[in-house]
């Protein structure tokens, strides 16, 4: 999400788009398509597949969630967009069929019901008044929230099966150990989990650096990359010991080959696509990547047309 407040003068000003429920995007003739179009005007910046081959993508325009069917392309506005709100980085439970959906400057988290579209919880994790929630990640017991000004991660207790807490079980964790945090520019971006959600892997947008986090400590280890680095650094896919790295300006995605201990890691190679336009998010589904073009060098306007493309993934 790095450099999208460049484009957008403020929370307060931001276009709020009319979408009907009704629009659907074109699906192509053939199953699972190297291309999934987005309403126009969509403004879109996180993407995460649930269940099925259903995949969902997330609105900066007030915080609609547009929902696609992989194998056709097809699909349609599962979250209207509503005033006050914003869909920056997404993650999917599958034990609730819950979306949750970082708040951005509103400094909150929102988490709908992928079934109906329905609001099932609005939770305020900071009242600070600088702050950019920009990424989400669930794992069995908790979603930790990332902020892109604050050198924090803000942790969502979940009850047994999943069910939400009340609003008053937002818990804020410091980074520290070798964390470094740079003032006035945006710093943690995308989070990975393991699966048994012991350790948490961030990006440090400004620095390039990549993190081995204690999600109970906030106590923070720099994945020694041999010199390298991933600048530009936006949305994180964890695939066993291979770690995706988005870097949206870049326009490319960094393979890194992590270690067991997720402690070094190894950058083999980039993935590229000219159809890749500003790339912020990835989610992935078999053997393929599907990756959402937020397009921030392009102004945004009620005709601007947006993507997610297929990639295929590297082993």
């Amino acid at each position: 999400m790095r450099n999208w407040i460049r484009l957008v003068v403020g929370f307060g000003v931001l276009a709020v788009l009319v979408l009907s429920q009704g629009v659907s995007a074109a699906a192509p003739a053939s199953t699972f398509p190297e291309v999934i179009s987005l309403p126009n005007g969509f403004q879109p910046e996180g993407v995460v597949t649930g269940r099925g081959h259903t995949l969902y993508a997330g609105s900066l325009a007030a915080g609609a969630i547009y929902q696609a069917d992989l194998r056709t392309g097809a699909g349609t506005i599962l979250v209207p967009p509503q005033p006050g709100r914003i869909a920056v980085g997404l993650s999917f439970d599958q034990r609730t069929n819950f979306i949750y959906a970082a708040g951005g400057p509103t400094g909150r988290a929102f988490v709908y019901d992928a079934d109906t579209g329905a609001t099932a919880g609005n939770y305020q994790l900071t009242a600070e008044p600088v702050t950019f929630v920009n990424d989400v990640i669930l794992t069995r017991d908790a979603a930790y929230f990332t902020d892109s000004f604050q050198p924090v991660l803000y942790r969502l207790p979940l009850l047994p099966g999943g069910r939400l807490p009340d609003a008053g079980a937002v818990e804020t964790i410091t980074l520290g150990g070798e964390f470094q945090f740079v003032p006035g520019q945006f710093n943690v971006n995308g989070i990975e989990a393991t699966p048994n959600g012991k350790v948490l892997v961030i990006v440090n947008s400004a620095l390039g650096t990549l993190y081995r986090v204690d999600p109970t400590s906030g106590q923070a280890t720099e994945i020694d990359l041999d010199g390298g680095a991933v600048p530009n650094g936006d949305g994180l896919l964890l695939a066993g010991h291979t770690l995706y790295v988005v870097q949206n300006f870049l326009n490319q995605i960094a393979v890194v080959r992590l270690d067991p201990g997720l402690t070094s890691g190894e950058i083999q190679g980039v993935i590229t696509d000219p159809r890749l336009d500003i790339p912020t998010t990835v989610a992935g589904f078999g053997a393929s990547l599907y990756v959402v073009n937020s397009r921030f060098t392009t102004p945004p306007t009620a005709d601007t047309e947006y993507t997610v493309v297929k990639v295929r993934r590297v082993p």
